[in-house]
């Protein structure tokens, strides 16, 4: 057996532990138990793979997605480690001989999803064998307040009672203080060391606009990242997500659709191209991401609001797993709060359940709506202090404008309380705008004083300000027909003993330019030749292999051999990412490339 800091130089090709990698390995190593909340692209898998080698005995590994398996059991199988997993896409011989490996102890770590692991003969099969540790991976989806929620998670806590002596590791990239409380308590990892990292993700830059012709808006940002970018876009309905994808490739981009309503071959066929090919987009509802290992997604884009600061942080994490510069873009609409509110108010949970997912919704459309760093209210979400403004999002980067709105909203508040405080958004907007529509006179509403007192601002602009006081707790939305109510917090307002400044709409057209999400963006361009000339390399030794590019290298390690130039094996060796397992397979032919262009 190597030790820890051997098995990270030589299999994984990394001089140094991140932090709190070294403590985490160090807790299972002496045998105990451990909570890790890591951000995406923190280094995770490594707090749990490196001491499943380690130690004697095979690592058991729980994971949600089939996909997550896969990616990882490849990439490990390709760095020379003996790992496998069992699911249901395994042929029963396969099966069988997966088992035999196990009984006599030649695999490293095997991967399980939890209604494989649970079943009887699976735990009398690990009873017989001698075990390193579990790993119980996105584990937020033990938590019922989660957004990933899966059931079988919850009787993983048989582990603690059946194998007292093997240590436990939970790992998630996403959980507030109310999830991490749950997790620990329902795996019985009260006792557990919990180590929680900074949920800060500098390299993701962060961008939430009010929609404006998403499509074009969309368009906008696409044509601002670099082209051939991998990225994902998220809807909430599956409708969507067909029409979006259809669109973009009338555009001219590699856009597939992917949601739990597409066949299960063509779901595989799509995250396969994603993953294996360079430059695809994949249009998802939230059915896409968990688990995929792609470290070079450049963007993230919402084209609907998220339920949730955890739902959102998740989807936005997905982009630069590599620590590259990447971007994200949300757009949000009046219609995304009342569709979300609708949701809510439709669920079979409890009261209590309902009003802490208005509390998530309404700490989603805060982040949304505030003209501070994102960043900052973003990590605050996650008790994290950021002590300045972050530099790398939209408020920061282009600190919006703000207004007086304190008479807009007083005639907005006035209107919305003469018409019975029982009529939705759009209505009231028809009235203020004097709009003597069928509905408008039908109710009489054309007579009432606030009939046409707001034709001095745009239909946009009106659903801004209605955004903002039901963000800001002037409004709240009830009902079936989601009419909007005065609050308590109005009368001082309606007094005037206050003011009120609110954000002003963007101009037309983007926000800010933003530089390409580049992971060569820092290279000179007398490099960018090597640069391609190794991605090119990389692609056929892939393709070779029948693996995604990164299971060659990530960017990061292309990049490093771009700025370095090595010329021999050791010198090819001191390069972060390549290990002893990685020059033995790939190193002569990526040293040729390199002898090919001259040292500068």
């Amino acid at each position: 057996m190597q030790s820890p800091q051997q098995i990270l130089e030589h299999i994984f090709g990394y001089p140094h532990f991140r932090d709190p990698q070294a403590a985490v390995i160090d807790t299972l190593m002496a045998g105990n138990d451990a909570l890790v909340l890591m951000p995406t692209g923190g280094g995770k898998s490594l707090c749990y793979q490196i001491p499943a080698l380690a130690r004697s005995g095979c690592g058991v590994v729980v994971s949600p997605l089939i996909a997550l398996m896969q990616d990882q059991v490849e990439a490990l199988q390709e760095a020379s480690i003996r790992a496998a997993f069992l699911n249901s896409s395994v042929p029963y011989d396969e099966t069988l001989a997966i088992e035999d490996q196990l009984l006599h102890g030649t695999l490293d770590l095997l991967y399980l999803a939890p209604e494989r692991l649970l079943q009887p003969h699976t735990l009398s099969l690990l009873q017989r064998v001698e075990l390193s540790l579990f790993a119980i991976d996105e584990a937020h989806c033990v938590s019922q307040w989660g957004h990933d929620f899966r059931a079988n998670y919850l009787q993983l806590n048989c582990l603690h009672e059946q194998f007292p002596c093997v240590p436990r590791i939970a790992l998630t990239a996403t959980a507030d203080q109310r999830t991490r409380a749950e997790i620990a308590r329902r795996l019985n990892l009260e006792t557990a060391r919990h180590f929680v990292s900074s949920f800060d993700r500098p390299n993701i830059r962060y961008r939430i606009e009010p929609k404006d012709n998403p499509r074009r808006q969309l368009l906008q940002f696409l044509c601002g990242t670099q082209k051939g970018s991998a990225g994902i876009i998220y809807c909430l309905s599956r409708a969507k997500v067909e029409n979006t994808a259809e669109w973009l490739s009338q555009q001219g981009y590699t856009a597939l659709p992917y949601h739990a309503g597409l066949p299960a071959a063509t779901r595989a066929e799509h995250q396969r191209r994603f993953l294996r090919e360079e430059g695809v987009i994949i249009v998802a509802t939230i059915a896409f991401g968990m688990g995929i290992d792609k470290p070079d997604v450049r963007f993230v884009v919402h084209l609907d609001l998220p339920k949730s600061i955890e739902a959102y942080y998740q989807e936005t994490g997905r982009a630069g797993r590599d620590s590259e510069p990447s971007v994200t873009l949300l757009l949000y609409g009046l219609e995304d709060v009342v569709k979300l509110a609708q949701m809510v108010e439709a669920s079979e949970g409890s009261e209590e359940h309902k009003r802490h997912e208005r509390g998530r919704l309404n700490a989603m459309l805060g982040l949304c709506e505030i003209t501070s760093c994102r960043r900052q209210a973003l990590l605050h979400y996650f008790a994290e202090t950021l002590d300045h403004p972050c530099g790398n999002c939209d408020t920061c980067l282009e600190p919006p404008a703000t207004w007086d709105a304190s008479e807009a909203a007083i005639k907005l508040l006035s209107c919305v309380y003469r018409t019975g405080q029982r009529f939705g958004a759009s209505h009231v907007i028809d009235v203020l705008r004097g709009s003597r529509n069928e509905k408008v006179r039908k109710f009489g509403h054309d007579q009432l004083s606030t009939h046409g007192i707001g034709k001095d601002l745009a239909t946009s602009e009106w659903r801004a300000v209605m955004r903002q006081l039901i963000v800001r707790g002037y409004l709240e939305v009830t009902g079936e027909f989601q009419g909007l109510r005065l609050t308590e917090l109005c009368r001082p307002l309606l007094r005037r003993e206050t003011s009120l400044q609110l954000r002003k709409l963007p101009a037309k057209g983007p926000r800010f330019v933003s530089r390409d999400a580049s992971a060569s963006e820092d290279l000179a361009c007398e490099d960018q030749p090597l640069w391609q000339a190794l991605r090119s390399c990389r692609k056929a030794l892939a393709e070779e292999r029948g693996v995604p590019p990164y299971v060659v290298f990530h960017d990061a390690t292309l990049r490093g051999m771009v700025k370095a130039h090595p010329q021999t094996r050791s010198e090819l060796l001191a390069v972060s990412g390549v290990g002893a397992s990685r020059l033995a397979r790939f190193g002569d032919t990526f040293l040729a490339v390199l002898r090919d262009f001259p040292k500068r």
